[in-house]
């Protein structure tokens, strides 16, 4: 079985890589990063028709246009329709979205990495960009983001389409509180966590908003997140 490049494998930022996008710290921080080292970096966002997403990509480009980068390429956006596949789901109805008190696997999205993954790796075997990048992080528990499945993925994929493509994870053995440490210099208050916004606000109360405030005060980091709800 094919394996995905490790942590510590750097050959693969000699080259373009694209970057699998949700406007959130972490994959935000990564783009960042590799803008540094990487000759072209391709920031690509799908659209899965949640409720966020109209906040999400307005953040997520704002935060892009700050970046001093030219090795940073504008914005790819794909669309992929998920509604009549969750049916009635909070994600995409904004209707009971987990709470500050809601524990993670309240969050999951079943299948979120394959199908963003299955979109990204043909546009970029077509486009000629040998690695997808994810700002996946240590500890993550759910089953579309273990080791064996990106594997998986990757052999499968390449020979759906005849293909080299490399999915890599600079992320996988750190913790959001490294990441966060890691991207402190970089315009942090333009990113995105919230699942149901505010008048173009996060709204201070939801599971993501919970997490996003505990990890930047675990991170010794400033948030300068607007927040509807300030203190939830």
């Amino acid at each position: 079985m094919a394996e995905t490049a490790s942590a510590s494998d750097d050959s693969w930022r000699q080259g373009p890589v694209a970057v699998l996008v949700s406007g959130g710290p972490d994959s935000a921080i990564l783009v960042g990063e590799l803008a540094e080292t990487c000759p072209r970096v391709v920031p690509i966002y799908i659209r899965f028709g949640m409720f966020w997403e109209n906040a999400e990509e307005q953040a997520l480009r704002r935060f892009l246009a700050a970046l001093p980068a030219a090795a940073v390429v504008p914005l790819q956006v794909f669309e992929m329709p998920l509604a009549a596949v969750y049916g009635p789901h909070w994600s995409t109805t904004g209707d009971a979205v987990p709470d500050a008190d809601s524990p993670d696997a309240a969050v999951y999205l079943p299948g979120r990495n394959l199908l963003l993954l299955a979109q990204a790796g043909v546009w970029c075997h077509l486009q000629e960009i040998p690695v997808i990048a994810l700002g996946l992080l240590k500890g993550n528990p759910f089953p579309d983001s273990t080791d064996s499945f990106f594997a998986s993925f990757q052999t499968a994929s390449n020979i759906a389409v005849g293909g080299n493509l490399r999915i890599v994870r600079p992320y996988q053995h750190l913790t959001k509180t490294q990441v966060l440490q890691r991207g402190k210099a970089l315009p942090l208050g333009l990113t995105w966590s919230c699942m149901r916004p505010i008048d173009g606000l996060h709204c201070g109360r939801c599971n993501k908003c919970a997490e996003r405030k505990k990890a930047f005060a675990r991170a010794g980091v400033a948030d300068f997140t607007s927040y509807y709800v300030n203190g939830a």
